[in-house]
């Protein structure tokens, strides 16, 4: 049953993969608002969390109308992505300009780490598989690392889309001494840091949406460790099916830099443009699964009902930050 289940499965993305770049631009577009709409109303368990992230990111900013509406709109953006992605198969070196709108605010960034490698990080807003693609096209191919999938023959054709613009994809055991070897020989690594991980080494505490919350640190060490750049910057869905891609800023670390306080300082710039465009962010994601609060605490309904406390993530967060203790 499941080499049936892994068959079935990975033809109907071939297929899919071989139809998407033959339609009309405004029909994927309608083909993804209206599979992002059948998503939200189908997804219960997302679309709850979703309303409770947006109702403690934003507080009263957003009614319950508006809060849905962010939401739906999250659903759609993340449909276009996944779709996006296999339309993205027609594009070329010489083809891909007319749909994406390029602002790099700071040109001698390209020229710098074109000689020296980056670390290059973005979120999951708007399409983050997309905006590797377009620094491929204007010559910087990333080392990328991906989750494998449990069938074979998916992890080969996703690698295939992504890695259509030069990037080389790997997967994620032993790839911090890959990312590395790259890195050293003036490559490029490209990283989503947003999501949500167990406290750890490898993690930082930082205040996202005025919450705490716990997040990857590959992206600062390995610039730290190696004197590279951080390169920020995010790839914005536009109504009209095209892209609005943009650098931020190269961040330069050094070595006795705080570890948290400069992965605070990459994620306050896509912060901003999430504010201004909330649709584009992963709400339906439990961003905020640990509380700074010892074992024991009462329920802080500042953080979504999903959040459970944790003593190891209040230790990660520095002293004058946490929450006092009850009685204290």
């Amino acid at each position: 049953m499941k080499k049936l289940r892994y068959f079935l499965e990975t033809a109907l993305l071939e297929a899919v993969a071989w139809i998407l770049p033959r339609l009309p631009r405004g029909l994927l577009m309608a083909l993804s608002r209206g599979i992002g709409t059948l998503a939200f109303y189908l997804d219960k368990r997302g679309r709850k969390t979703a309303l409770e992230n947006l109702r403690c990111a934003f507080g009263d900013r957003y009614d319950d109308a508006g809060r849905r509406r962010i939401a739906k709109g999250s659903y759609q953006t993340f449909a276009r992505t996944f779709l996006d992605l296999f339309w993205s198969s027609k594009l070329t070196k010489d083809t891909w300009q007319p749909f994406f709108d390029i602002h790099i605010p700071q040109p001698h960034i390209e020229e710098r780490v074109r000689q020296t490698g980056g670390v290059w990080v973005t979120p999951h807003f708007g399409n983050f598989e997309l905006i590797s693609m377009v620094w491929g096209y204007r010559g910087f191919p990333f080392t990328v690392v991906a989750q494998d999938f449990k069938n074979e023959a998916l992890t080969m054709l996703f690698r295939r889309l992504r890695e259509g613009s030069g990037h080389t994809i790997i997967p994620q055991e032993n790839a911090m001494l890959k990312l590395i070897k790259t890195l050293k020989r003036q490559g490029h690594a490209g990283l989503l840091t947003d999501l949500n991980i167990e406290p750890g080494k490898a993690a930082a505490a930082i205040q996202c949406f005025g919450l705490w919350t716990c997040v990857p640190t590959l992206h600062v060490e390995l610039a730290k460790r190696l004197g590279l750049s951080i390169i920020t910057g995010v790839c914005r869905s536009l109504p009209d099916g095209r892209y609005d891609a943009r650098l931020f800023e190269a961040i330069e670390p050094r070595p006795d830099d705080d570890t948290r306080e400069l992965t605070q300082r990459v994620w306050n710039a896509f912060e901003a443009v999430i504010r201004e465009h909330p649709e584009g962010w992963l709400w339906m994601y439990k961003h905020w699964r640990y509380t700074p609060h010892p074992k024991g605490a009462g329920k802080d309904t500042a953080y979504p009902f999903y959040s459970n406390p944790s003593p190891s993530f209040r230790d990660m967060v520095p002293e004058a930050l946490r929450p006092p203790l009850r009685g204290a």
